[in-house]
């Protein structure tokens, strides 16, 4: 699942967000692939969310990561 966060006031996008993956080996792809790739003109940051311990106590989330450095006017329902 994704979530990305929105700012109380202004209802827009923080400009970043949480991603979970069932498999630890998919995340790990993920944080690979898209760390420091460009989207929109702006490279994503990529890393293992701080919500992972969570995760790895719970059987239903191998794991979690954090994207930053999002855009908050680019993110649409189709990034989401």
């Amino acid at each position: 699942s994704v979530h990305m966060p929105k700012d109380k006031l202004t209802q827009q996008h923080n400009g970043y967000g949480f991603v979970e993956f069932l498999d630890v080996l998919d995340a790990d792809y993920a944080m690979t692939v898209l760390n420091m790739m460009k989207l929109y003109g702006r490279p994503l940051r990529v890393s293992k969310s701080s919500l992972n311990s969570k995760a790895e106590q719970s059987r239903d989330v191998g794991a979690n990561l954090f994207i930053g450095n999002l855009d908050p006017t680019d993110v649409d329902k189709a990034l989401l």
